[in-house]
């Protein structure tokens, strides 16, 4: 079995998914971190050098490839948000829980985080907008929501149970 985490940047998809590995006994994986790893580059330095259309495509590769692991998979904000991903997610049987958080608590994590380029080239408007529009689709593309408001071990109980 196979989990996906999706959700914004800052949602606690890394933390929970670490912590929820664990409770499921499972391996973890963290797709930004699996990007970093196979091009030799980091996220800033691909966005930069390939631009987001090729970050994306690598992101939806290796998305694919995780289906049929046993692990629960820490996605990027955006990998869910490709359609052709999500229904190769939805098509494997997998599933896919939707870490919900507001955009205050994701905005506070991911502010001062230069590794994120989406962050570092848009307003807080403009990233509220992005939140705003992202929300439904992780909504649609994912098999069950999750308000993710409390404590990570809290969500990664409410994980495990959800998916066992």
């Amino acid at each position: 079995m196979t989990v996906f985490l999706c959700g914004f940047m800052g949602c606690g998809k890394t933390t929970v998914g670490k912590l929820a590995a664990k409770k499921l006994g499972c391996n973890f994986y963290d797709t930004d971190e699996l990007i970093v790893e196979n091009q030799g580059m980091s996220i800033p330095e691909i966005f930069a050098q390939k631009g987001e259309p090729y970050f994306r495509q690598i992101e939806a590769d290796i998305v694919k490839s995780m289906c049929g692991k046993s692990a629960v998979i820490s996605c990027g904000g955006g990998a869910m948000i490709n359609s052709d991903t999500a229904k190769a997610v939805e098509d494997s049987g997998e599933k896919v829980v939707f870490l919900d958080v507001d955009f205050d608590t994701c905005y506070e994590r991911i502010s001062c985080d230069s590794n994120r380029p989406i962050v570092v080239n848009n307003t807080k408007e403009q990233l509220k907008a992005i939140f705003d529009e992202r929300h439904e689709i992780y909504l649609k593309n994912s098999t069950v929501q999750i308000k993710a408001d409390g404590s990570p071990v809290e969500v990664a109980e409410e994980v495990r149970r959800i998916v066992c």
